[in-house]
């Protein structure tokens, strides 16, 4: 196994190279000059323009600022804020814990309801209770997370006043983003568990189980869905990082002070360095996650060899 995740590691070089590529050439693929672009519709000093463009290594070759990129990246250093003066590591280290355990409640919340409704969907195939679970994920795939996330304000905040209704930091303060996210997020991983609960329910070993006289419970969890985890780990993997982007809206609406709200107001300020460090924090976090992903494959399934 330690082979296996030792390769899959060298497999995320080629990867990361790219998005630092990307990340890179934000600044070049946008149209104009960033500086230029930072000070638009408002009066600018060329000697204050000249000396940003140096500080940002802009008068030098492409191919030289990205060298000098890449090397502060593999250092640590992100750039500095061209708004705040603040190293953009600081101002992301900040802000990530929040973004992060907002994400993971919301991912948890996801978990919990998708795998009840798409179990139970699945066993009820063609019943009630599959027709309201169904409603339910295709209301959550309709329906726009602010939009949810105001009405919970509304209800939970203002009229019955159990939360607060922007801004706090606090476990109380994180309740509702958190439902917002991962009601959202539990329509798909719902479909997704209801269509691998199916295919499985009706294999020979999923029969053989019952035949010996298994409770319905044992059967379900230890035979069905353990053989059915790995669409709903991909799809699992693939919702960390739709929460973690759709994170940026909802901490905006709730005042969720991560760094979201950080990335809004550096394109609100046209911070190019700290939209490019944001981006590339998010992104390799990303990536990470789906390392883990493709490690729990293996430990899920023992048909999946480490070679």
């Amino acid at each position: 196994m330690a082979r296996y995740i030792v390769r899959r590691l060298l497999l995320l070089i080629p990867i990361w190279i790219g998005i630092l590529a990307l990340t890179f050439l934000m600044r070049v693929l946008v149209p104009g000059d960033p500086v230029e672009i930072m000070f638009f519709g408002q009066q600018r000093d060329p000697e204050v323009v000249a000396m940003i463009q140096r500080d940002l290594g802009l008068d030098r070759p492409l191919y030289e600022q990205f060298f000098i990129y890449v090397w502060g990246v593999m250092q640590g250093d992100l750039g500095t804020s061209i708004t705040t003066q603040n190293a953009v590591w600081d101002e992301i280290k900040a802000r990530f814990p929040y973004t992060f355990v907002l994400t993971l409640t919301s991912l948890g919340i996801a978990i919990v309801i998708g795998l009840v409704a798409g179990i139970l969907s699945a066993v009820y195939k063609d019943s009630i209770i599959d027709a309201v679970a169904m409603i339910f994920a295709l209301a959550g795939l309709s329906m726009p997370a602010f939009w949810l996330g105001l009405l919970l304000i509304y209800i939970f905040a203002v009229q019955l006043g159990w939360f607060p209704v922007l801004g706090e930091m606090s476990a109380r303060g994180m309740v509702l983003p958190s439902v917002t996210l991962g009601v959202i997020a539990s329509a798909v991983l719902a479909r997704i568990v209801r269509s691998s609960m199916l295919e499985v329910l009706n294999e020979d070993y999923v029969r053989s189980a019952r035949a010996k006289g298994l409770i319905e419970r044992t059967v379900i969890v230890r035979h069905a869905l353990k053989n059915a985890l790995i669409p709903i780990l991909t799809i699992i993997g693939l919702q960390f990082g739709g929460l973690l982007s759709g994170a940026f809206v909802i901490e905006v609406v709730f005042a969720w002070h991560g760094i979201g709200e950080l990335a809004v107001i550096a394109l609100q300020r046209r911070d190019f360095p700290l939209i490019q460090g944001v981006i590339l924090v998010v992104a390799t976090t990303y990536v990470l996650v789906n390392l883990i992903v493709d490690v729990l494959y293996a430990v899920v399934d023992p048909r999946i060899t480490y070679s």
